[in-house]
């Protein structure tokens, strides 16, 4: 008798499942905001608690090393676009509008795109329009609101304001579900950059001080980060128990992670040791988050991923589990992580590269390159993750040997293909919006209160 492993059988099925005839599968990308590698329990956390985002690991496949940019709006530009920061990043609030995003291929392929939560990229009315979305419901877009109690909100460009105890990742939430029934019959992409758990940190409407007449600025305290953590992870489970009602399940590739690292304001307990968050910080404390893709049938369950992910892998992945081609022009920045998803080797990287750059302009504030053990800063700056995981203890190149030496003229050689990637036209000194506004040059909202 033929005996399959568990880890084959998923393979063939979801090789068989792609054909010709087989409906396209449906696609929903949640991130959530300021939110940690360790704050998750399934990735050993012990401050919070996770259940849903858990169920969603041990289901399908947690990614150990899933890193981004260490500030949201760097991470929103790679995400949307799987591209380096350093070929396409202009300043902090904002995307370069002529930017091909995943809203825009999936889109062309017949997909019903849909955004709702965070943008703060881009003041246009139309602005999520242009970058591909049939729909959006954003906070942050052309103008300022609370973003929890009594939050005020733009669907397609039009204001909404929920100022009778609404709260803003149920009101979110909510869209997000209706824009998921809404489009059952037809295969939709849904990105769902989520408003927790980014300070103020105020009650949720479950915590015993939720007050349903506050603002953005009242009853801040620290404390509320797990109370908003929980919310989270409600909400999350919240669209997978609509995808099953809907007999959807089976269909929707659910990916999850964070868009930087925990504020520093929080400190969490993670694997039996205290942890500071990192957010703004090029060390793993600001750019290590959680990576969680579920898929049933598809994703072999408990799966645990060592491979290296990037926020720029995931519109390669997007577009590759839709079936859409990559535009002619894509510089390979991302590398598409579905073979691993589906249980085969894929390509998985030897290294992530860094540009970040908070306000943009014509140099990095940090510039890297990183393997799973080792990372090496442009100005020659190298460490030994594993014995030395957030960088207290530099070492110079020169007195490298074995295999340090090696790994850090890999990384140098990595560093080097990116040398001169910056475009000509993002070599000259921008005139950002700060600029503009302390010049008096312009009027433009200040997007640097959100960061």
């Amino acid at each position: 008798m033929l005996r399959f492993s568990t880890a084959l059988v998923f393979v063939l099925l979801a090789t068989c499942g792609f054909g010709a005839t087989a409906p396209k599968p449906n696609i929903v990308l949640i991130m959530a905001d300021d939110f940690g590698f360790e704050c998750i329990t399934a990735n050993g956390g012990q401050s919070y608690q996770t259940p849903n985002v858990d169920k969603l690991a041990a289901t399908g496949m947690r990614f150990e090393q899933c890193h981004v940019q260490p500030l949201c709006t760097p991470t929103r530009v790679q995400l949307m676009t799987g591209i380096y920061n350093v070929r396409n990043y202009i300043e902090f609030g904002a995307m370069d509008k002529k930017a091909t995003t995943f809203g825009h291929l999936l889109k062309d392929a017949g997909y019903a795109t849909g955004i709702c939560g965070k943008w703060q990229l881009g003041l246009e009315k139309d602005s999520a329009q242009k970058f591909g979305f049939d729909e959006s419901f954003l906070w942050h877009h052309l103008r300022r609101t609370s973003r929890y109690a009594n939050p005020g909100f733009e669907r397609n460009g039009t204001p909404e304001d929920y100022m009778k105890g609404g709260y803003g990742p149920t009101v979110v939430n909510d869209f997000a579900l209706d824009f998921i029934t809404r489009h059952k019959d037809q295969p939709f992409f849904l990105y769902y950059p989520m408003l927790l758990t980014h300070s103020p940190f105020q009650p949720t409407p479950e915590s015993p001080d939720w007050n349903p007449k506050g603002g953005e600025r009242g009853n801040q305290d620290v404390k509320h980060f797990a109370e908003m953590t929980n919310y989270m992870d409600k909400m999350v489970g919240r669209v997978i128990a609509k995808l099953e009602t809907l007999g959807l399940r089976e269909n929707t590739l659910v990916l999850f992670l964070g868009d930087n690292g925990t504020g520093v304001d929080i400190t969490s307990r993670f694997k039996g040791q205290v942890y500071p968050g990192g957010k703004g910080r090029p060390t793993a404390r600001g750019t290590h988050v959680p990576g969680v893709a579920n898929w049933p049938g598809r994703i072999a369950p408990g799966q645990v991923s060592s491979d290296l992910v990037g926020s720029v892998d995931f519109m390669p992945t997007i577009c590759a589990t839709a079936g859409v081609s990559l535009p002619a022009n894509y510089p390979g920045d991302g590398r598409s992580f579905l073979p691993q998803l589906l249980g085969q080797k894929g390509q998985p990287r030897d290294w992530l590269y860094f540009w970040y750059a908070p306000d943009g302009g014509v140099t990095a504030k940090h510039e890297f390159a990183m393997s799973t053990q080792y990372k090496l800063y442009r100005e020659g700056t190298f460490f030994d993750l594993t014995k030395d995981p957030f960088e207290e203890k530099p070492l110079k190149v020169a007195q490298l040997n074995g295999e340090q030496a090696a790994a850090a003229k890999k990384l140098q050689a990595a560093l080097d293909q990116y040398a001169h990637a910056r475009p000509p036209h993002l070599l000259q000194p921008i005139v950002t919006a700060k600029q503009q506004k302390k010049a008096g040059k312009g009027k433009k909202q200040k997007n640097d209160e959100d960061r």
